[in-house]
Parts: structure tokens; C-alpha cells; sequence
């Protein structure tokens, strides 16, 4: 395999370990906003709907980060 080969492959493995990293903020904004639904739906405490809206802001974030250094490559 070349020098180049060589680097396209590490740079193609590299991408996908962040893709495979971004992917666990995606979960878990998911996870929060089913939460907030079911407080929605069952008139649960108002205060586990904002904590999980300050989760998935969070999430965004970190999500951010990830796509962030996957642009960068």
C-alpha cells in the first residue's frame, strides 16, 4: 500500500471514529426528548422536562464539537 493509501485510510478511519463519536449525543438527545414527551403526556413535574431540554442543549453542543472536527479534517 502507498504513502497516500496509507493516509486515506487513517483519514477515513479517523472521520468515522468521530461520526461513531457524534452519534452518543444524538442518543441522548433522543432519550431526552422521549422523556420530555412522557412528562408531557402524563403530567409529570415540570422541572424533569426542563432538566431534560438542559440535556439536550448540552447534547447539541457536544454534537457540535464532533461535526466541528470532522469539518476540520
Amino acid at each position: 500500500m502507498s504513502a497516500t493509501q496509507d493516509n486515506e485510510s487513517a483519514t477515513s478511519k479517523n472521520i468515522n471514529e468521530l461520526i461513531h463519536d457524534a452519534r452518543a449525543p444524538l442518543n441522548r438527545i433522543s432519550m431526552q426528548a422521549e422523556l420530555i414527551k412522557l412528562v408531557l403526556e402524563n403530567d409529570m413535574p415540570r422541572e424533569k422536562a426542563l432538566e431534560a431540554a438542559t440535556k439536550i442543549i448540552n447534547s447539541c453542543q457536544e454534537c457540535s464539537q464532533f461535526l466541528e472536527k470532522i469539518s476540520n479534517k
